[in-house]
């Protein structure tokens, strides 16, 4: 988080854009209407060139920066607050930022939770399978909406850099960089069945009624709670879990039963609690399939080389040390990819003991080196 509320962007509110050309889908099925919400930070220069899109990574949404409410600022503050604003490494005094909650979310856009205009009802689970594909589709609506023919570069960290990684491949002339942070080419067999398993967490929770809950009065609280405990782990690195809890105890714990004893525990335990306070079950299923779909060398025949040969971005590549869910090594696969092409790419493998969850932090090193980057864009 960042130490200075001083140099952020400060209040924000987000906007609402409504799109009412019907949007084909990877799966073959096509969303009639909808909407996306976003958030915009600094000013669009005269010819558009200065258009940063920031993507969300699986939980997140379009509210990048700044606070919503200025009698709680901590509490409101942005999930990548401490990246944007004046003289940080997303400089707002150079550069115009723009979140936006993907198609499928469950912070304003068009999703499980909206209204189905052919029922009049929630769309529930019959709200159509998207795909990272359909995301950069709409945001390309988006794009023109506010009157960027290209973006100076498209980022995001894990699933957001996946997003980053798309928009070069489907839109290269619409790409001036992208930025793709703590992500991979595609999900390894051990995160598909990660996905899987919190998945089956809320499928079989008595309270999803097939993904109409919202029908019922109810919210698949426990599987969702499950969910996100199961994820947690995977973000933490081992050695920053040893460091931070080990086999600590809590001071009331008891002996010999199953409530909470073990500090880890108390941990995971909020985590899930607070996000299955305010994320849908529904929208969370979307997104981790979204994750497990994501594979641009697929189409070419499982040679990632050849599926990002037509990009014309410049790319940045960041990875952690102690991320083993997107490991080093998965983010080396596309540096050699475009090194294999002859693309332009810069590499920075950052030293860090906060496992996935790196992108999120405020590390020295790692702005440093987004923020040199940046300057180069800005140039």
């Amino acid at each position: 988080m960042t130490t200075s509320f001083s140099r952020g962007v400060g209040l924000v509110s987000a906007r609402v854009a409504h799109f009412d050309q019907p949007l084909p889908l990877r799966s073959g099925s096509v969303l009639p209407a909808y909407d996306l919400v976003y958030e915009t930070y600094g000013r669009l220069n005269a010819d558009a060139s200065n258009a940063i899109l920031v993507c969300h990574a699986l939980s997140g949404h379009h509210h990048v920066a700044g606070h919503t409410d200025p009698d709680n600022i901590d509490k409101t503050l942005g999930w990548w607050d401490n990246i944007v604003g004046p003289g940080r490494p997303l400089d707002t005094e150079r550069f115009f930022i723009v979140g936006v909650n993907n198609l499928g979310g469950c912070h304003g856009s068009t999703g499980p939770k909206s209204i189905n205009l052919a029922t009049g009802k929630p769309w529930g689970s019959d709200f159509p399978m998207v795909a990272v594909v359909d995301w950069v589709h709409a945001q390309a609506r988006l794009a023109d909406h506010l009157g960027i023919r290209q973006w100076a570069a498209v980022m995001g960290g894990s699933l957001g850099g996946m997003q980053a990684m798309r928009w070069a491949i489907t839109f290269p002339e619409r790409v001036r960089h992208a930025i793709v942070i703590a992500a991979a080419p595609n999900l390894t067999a051990e995160n598909i069945a990660f996905n899987d398993v919190a998945r089956q967490a809320i499928l079989t929770d008595p309270d999803f009624h097939g993904g109409h809950y919202y029908a019922h009065g109810s919210h698949p609280w426990r599987g969702l709670r499950l969910a996100r405990m199961l994820g947690h782990i995977t973000y933490l690195a081992e050695d920053q879990m040893a460091e931070k809890f080990g086999r600590k105890r809590r001071p009331e714990a008891g002996s010999y039963g199953f409530d909470v004893e073990f500090e880890i525990e108390s941990y995971l335990h909020y985590q899930g609690d607070k996000f299955a306070g305010y994320f849908d079950a529904n929208t969370y299923l979307l997104m981790t399939r979204a994750l497990d779909y994501f594979d641009p060398a697929r189409v070419a025949g499982g040679d990632l080389a050849a599926a990002l040969a037509v990009a014309r971005a410049k790319f940045l590549v960041v990875a952690f040390s102690s991320d083993w869910r997107f490991s080093p090594e998965r983010s080396r696969e596309i540096v050699n990819a475009l090194v294999h092409n002859g693309q332009d790419v810069a590499y920075a493998e950052i030293e860090s003991e906060h496992g996935h969850d790196s992108f999120l932090m405020d590390d020295p090193h790692y702005h440093a080196v987004v923020d040199a980057y940046m300057k180069r864009i800005a140039t």
